[in-house]
């Protein structure tokens, strides 16, 4: 496997949790450690956890002594670390402390309760020499809790505390001596002869009791270390390796890896399968009921878009993984076809139907292992499903055209056009609506459904996927907006996509005039701002004429209105072709009410997605690039495609500014499916700026990143926010099915020559040629762009 040199300037995002590939992660008790080159109080190569917030803080770090001479802080050793080796569950860092002195550090995360590490101390010198290594564990409780101190026991050493419930507990071999100083620590006195190494192990543990957490440490040390160490080395001999003219690319690459396999746990009663988080970190893990159920939307379940990026990360390294995140929505599909949103591992559930990207999931797992047998295992259950889209509670006006149910489940909450929860936003019920994204999944399910009936012999289907398809793509079409080089979202009911204006406003109860008549029917949303943070019990009643002239009154009630600390939005559930008069009853006089049409000509990232479908024609796709993507007055920023163009996007709404990874590898799916692979490369290329610079100043990724700065925006280690390695590989053209087995297509696009290592297979990428070495040494080279599969099965 690959080593690297990275010191505490370079890219750098060193957690380490539990591998689901080895162990099975507690999904309520799940421990979780991050490693530190240097800083803290005080300085140190420091190990830190607050287990799920159940504690401030636990640190683990050592003191190096030599005659008077005693050194904590790596800035000030001879050879600060160097982290060599990473992986989920694994890190290995060496140092100098002292001149001719090399100590090698191992961190080994066993299961979810205990951590344990291998120190080897190596004289390289000509003379002896006699060091001291003091193991100090600085535990800062909760307010229940004691800190360190040495443990009364006739086995051995050891160092317990207590805080949150928990009660860890340190265990050093060598025969230690513990001590109780302001820094408790376990000390061991080595004598180095000249080329003497000697080694050391260690362990934490932490369970509800000193006794219980002890003889867990003692288990854990007792395991064969370079036994284990070949076993993780074993489960991850299948990660891409990535070689490129960039140094922090190539890092970035492997630490999105490891961060995205490090992202499972489980699996529990309610899922069959691992599944994962979107983030592992010391403060996440802990569940105060026991059983999940008061875990954040970090923690609280799998959602199909997240899934579809995360296996970009860990394929062909982990397929077996990756199907199980589909086995665990097929696990919750009912009768009616109906999957799951978001099935959690403790039983939550989203109780809405997953975002239709089953079928492709299934049809990305696949790609890489071609198991025709997998496919037809799930065909039926991911047909199903799609016609679950299709019943009347997600088609409204029953016209071939789903409607999301949510905004959040449209995968982008945030939104100027639906979001509820931002003053900026219009507050549009979503359900009114249908929009260029939903159609596009929706077109997207449809063709690989039929590619796999045809393969796994089902063609008495083809005849009704290719007739949704044909109405989504065609419903789609008809929404492209020439003037702006756009999709726009349109009217369920009227099919229109009308600006948004205001029509009316008053303070307080009463009767807002408007006696207006419209070109094109439109749909009203009232706004609201109390005049307190309170909710009112107010209702509307909406006078006017719908499409076909007919006088109508609406009533819309008080327990339609969402509200919000401060304001609520309603959507009328009728169209208008006039309004008289909106009046409003149950306003306190100091509030403000407005009365606007809905603006369905909203633009954001999530109407790109025809693209990615395959939806326009090449003609309409080079306008979608040329005059929208790649404008820098709309898209095309420094460090990415934001959510919204940066001309429409308001101050106080600058979270529309922020990138979403998973939106930009759709997008940029789409630019190398219609030719434009130099486009992709070089978003690509401002996605890694971003994320480099994050990496280099905060040791982790983030959630977001915003467009026009590449500040890391939201939580650390997100899933999210992991570098494209997915994306660069369709870019790059490279699709690795086997170590056997590989399909290329097109040139490399990126400004240097880039070599893709995976299980003994290379694949050296130039400008205008690719090589390729088998396992056993046979090489083949390529000249031709076109698509083909170099195989020697």
């Amino acid at each position: 496997m690959r080593v690297f040199n990275l010191k505490a300037n370079a890219p750098l995002s060193l957690t380490l949790a539990a591998d689901a590939r080895l162990t099975a992660p507690s999904y309520t008790d799940d421990q979780v450690w991050e490693l530190s080159l240097q800083g803290g109080e005080p300085p140190a190569l420091a190990l830190h956890t607050t287990f799920g917030l159940r504690a401030r803080s636990l640190r683990i770090f050592p003191r190096f002594v030599e005659g008077y001479e005693a050194l904590t802080d790596p800035e000030k050793f001879v050879s600060p670390p160097v982290v060599r080796r990473f992986y989920t569950n694994y890190l290995e860092v060496g140092c100098y402390p002292f001149p001719d002195i090399e100590v090698v550090a191992e961190y080994w995360a066993y299961e979810s309760n205990a951590i344990a590490g291998r120190l080897r101390f190596t004289n390289q010198g000509a003379v002896e020499r006699q060091v001291r290594l003091e193991w100090i564990t600085v535990l800062t409780p909760n307010e229940d809790g004691q800190r360190m101190a040495p443990l009364e026991t006739e086995a051995a050493p050891a160092l317990a505390g207590s805080s949150g419930g928990l009660a860890p507990v340190v265990f050093i071999t060598g025969g230690a001596l513990a001590v109780a100083s302001p820094y408790p620590a376990l000390v061991l006195g080595l004598e180095l002869a000249a080329g003497q190494a000697r080694q050391f192990l260690w362990s934490q543990a932490a369970q509800e009791t000193p006794q219980a957490s002890f003889e867990l440490a003692r288990r854990t040390v007792a395991h064969n270390w370079d036994a284990e160490l070949a076993r993780i080395e074993l489960h991850n001999a299948a990660q891409v390796e990535i070689y490129t003219g960039d140094a922090d690319w190539d890092v970035a690459f492997a630490l999105a890896q490891k961060t995205a396999l490090g992202l499972f746990v489980g699996p529990t009663p309610h899922l069959p399968h691992a599944s994962f988080v979107s983030v592992r970190r010391p403060d996440y893990g802990y569940s105060l009921r026991g059983d999940g159920s008061d875990y954040g939307p970090l923690w609280n379940g799998q959602t199909a878009l997240e899934a579809y990026y995360l296996i970009s990360q860990i394929l062909p390294a982990a397929p077996e993984l990756a199907k199980g995140l589909l086995f665990n929505f097929l696990s919750t599909q009912t009768l009616e076809g109906v999957v799951d949103w978001k099935p959690g591992l403790g039983g939550q559930r989203g109780n809405r139907l997953a975002t239709p990207l089953l079928a492709s999931l299934a049809w990305n797992i696949y790609q890489t292992n071609e198991e025709r047998a997998f496919l037809e295992q799930v065909y039926p259950q991911l047909f199903s499903f799609l016609l679950a889209w299709f019943s009347p509670d997600h088609d409204r006006d029953g016209d071939g055209i789903p409607e999301w149910d949510h905004a959040i489940q449209a995968g982008f909450e945030d939104h100027p056009l639906f979001s509820h929860w931002h003053p900026w936003s219009q507050g549009v019920d979503i359900t009114t609506t249908e929009s260029p994204a939903m159609c596009a999944f929706l077109y997207r399910e449809c063709q690989v459904l039929i590619q796999i009936a045809k393969l796994v012999g089902r063609q008495e289907s083809l005849t009704a996927l290719e007739a949704f398809a044909e109405n989504l793509r065609a419903a789609v079409e008809k929404a492209w907006d020439s003037s702006s080089a756009s999709y726009r979202y349109w009217d369920r009911d009227v099919h229109t996509s009308p600006a948004g204006i205001t029509l009316g406003e008053r303070s307080g109860a009463g009767r807002i005039d408007i006696d207006q008549e419209f070109d094109l029917p439109l749909r009203l949303v009232l706004r609201l701002r109390s005049s307190g943070e309170t909710t009112r019990r107010g209702q509307a009643f909406v006078h006017g004429s719908g499409p076909s002239g007919h006088h109508r009154v609406e009533r819309i009630p008080a327990t339609r209105f969402l509200w919000f600390p401060g304001y609520g939005t309603v959507t009328s559930e009728r169209t208008y072709s006039a309004v008289e008069y909106v009046e409003v009853q149950g306003l306190d006089e100091g509030d403000q009410v407005a009365v606007l049409s809905a603006g369905l000509d909203c633009q954001d990232h999530t109407s790109l997605l025809p693209l990615w479908a395959g939806i326009p024609s090449e003609e309409r796709a080079r306008a979608l690039v040329q005059v929208t993507i790649t404008n820098p007055d709309r898209y095309w920023q420094p460090y990415g495609i934001p959510a919204c163009p940066v001309s429409l996007c308001l101050p106080e709404a600058e979270v529309c500014q922020a990138v979403h990874l998973p939106w930009c590898a759709l997008i940029g799916e789409g630019l190398v499916r219609y030719g434009y692979r130099e486009v992709a490369a070089e978003l690509v290329t401002r996605l890694m700026q971003a994320i480099i610079q994050t990496l280099k100043s905060e040791a982790s990724f983030r959630q977001l990143y915003h467009a026009g700065t590449g500040q890391g925006l939201g939580e650390r280690d997100v899933l999210g926010g992991l570098a494209p390695f997915g994306l660069f590989l369709e870019t790059l053209g490279v699709r690795l099915i086997s170590p056997l087995k590989v399909a290329l297509e097109g040139f490399n696009p990126f400004p240097w020559p880039v070599t893709v290592k995976y299980r003994g297979l290379t694949v050296l990428r130039q400008k205008e040629k690719t090589q390729i070495i088998f396992p056993d040494g046979q090489a083949v080279t390529v000249e031709d762009p076109a698509p083909r599969v170099v195989s020697l099965e």
